[in-house]
């Protein structure tokens, strides 16, 4: 059985989705899974379980100059690549215009269908077209986590009652793990491990205070952990470094793609951040973890039934003692291991 999944972005989204990939590995082993993504989340799908071919789209670019030669040619090598198969299943997980076109255009193999949500849950975007183009527009339940929503989504269109265990299958290369470690302030300092501090988020009412950071910081340091800061963009690498300098076992990491990244965060001794693409790959690779929310909105994407991850929420913001005994919690599950 071939299928296709069709989740095309965000980076959490991406990693939301990672699940329903196990579950399907699970209940149809023989089954071949490919996915349809965002050319920037390529890398991290490559690092997913049971994956067989990434097919990737930059349609977030191509739809700011849709008639230039540029585009013309890289749309039509997606689509040959797209059509070079056919399915017995196409799955679009993403349940928006742009996915359902991406469904419309994979070919199907003899009796396969199109599958695909038929309505809104909470909190998530939806358009109709997506259900247009389906055989079967799959009606989930409103109120559900945006993990649980892409596994009932497959589990329905399968025919497999969803698992009892939630697996991402994201995938570490070990070797690369200690890039924080080798770089920090005193190397020969001994050391609890480090823990890396997701301050960045595309929303700026999703951030947690500087001085909130450097607080918590020093209360990592003085438990005997060294500290790193990851950034994406300009002004994050400018927070990073403001943090960076009121603490003495901080170090601000290169700009590093989301391979590099992936590997750094799998050999941390856990993370704290905010509600970002990040913090749910530190989900997804099981790492201690403590996610930071201004909004009561970690029902729908935060981590779930993990002894060593928890969420916390507060407004306008958590307190730096919320958060430090939220990690006090897991990380003495992680000693107790």
């Amino acid at each position: 059985m071939k299928i296709l999944i069709i989740k095309l972005s965000s980076l959490g989204d991406v990693v939301h989705t990672m699940p329903a990939v196990q579950d399907i590995r699970q209940a149809l082993p023989e089954a071949q899974i490919d996915w349809v993504v965002e050319r920037a989340f390529a890398p991290l799908v490559r690092r997913c379980e049971g994956v067989h071919r990434v097919i990737e789209c930059e349609l977030r670019r191509w739809r700011k100059s849709p008639f230039s030669s540029s585009t013309r040619l890289a749309w039509r090598t997606f689509t040959e690549e797209l059509k070079r198969e056919t399915y017995d299943a196409v799955i679009d997980a993403q349940g928006l215009s742009k996915s359902a076109l991406v469904a419309w255009l994979a070919r199907l193999a003899p009796g396969g269908k199109r599958y695909a949500l038929g309505n809104q849950t909470e909190g998530s975007g939806y358009e109709a077209p997506t259900r247009w183009v389906a055989d079967e527009a799959i009606v989930i339940q409103p109120h559900i986590h945006a993990v649980l929503r892409s596994r009932e989504l497959c589990a329905r269109a399968l025919g497999y009652a969803v698992p009892d265990r939630e697996y991402f299958g994201l995938l570490a290369h070990q070797e690369y793990t200690r890039v924080a470690i080798k770089n920090r302030a005193n190397p020969d300092e001994p050391s609890a491990g480090f823990v890396a501090l997701v301050h960045g988020t595309s929303r700026a009412d999703k951030l947690w205070p500087e001085s909130h950071w450097v607080a918590l910081g020093q209360r990592l340091e003085a438990a005997g952990y060294a500290l790193a800061l990851p950034h994406g963009s300009d002004e994050e690498e400018a927070r990073s470094v403001r943090i960076a300098s009121q603490l003495t076992q901080a170090v601000v990491w290169p700009r590093l793609g989301l391979d590099a990244l992936t590997d750094a965060l799998a050999g941390s001794a856990g993370v704290v951040g905010v509600d970002s693409g990040l913090s749910h790959i530190a989900v997804a690779l099981d790492r201690p973890h403590v996610q930071i929310y201004n909004f009561d909105t970690a029902w729908r994407t935060g981590p779930q039934q993990r002894a060593r991850q928890c969420s916390v929420y507060a407004q306008p913001v958590p307190s730096v003692d919320t958060v430090w005994q939220a990690w006090q919690r897991v990380a003495s599950v992680e000693l107790a291991r």
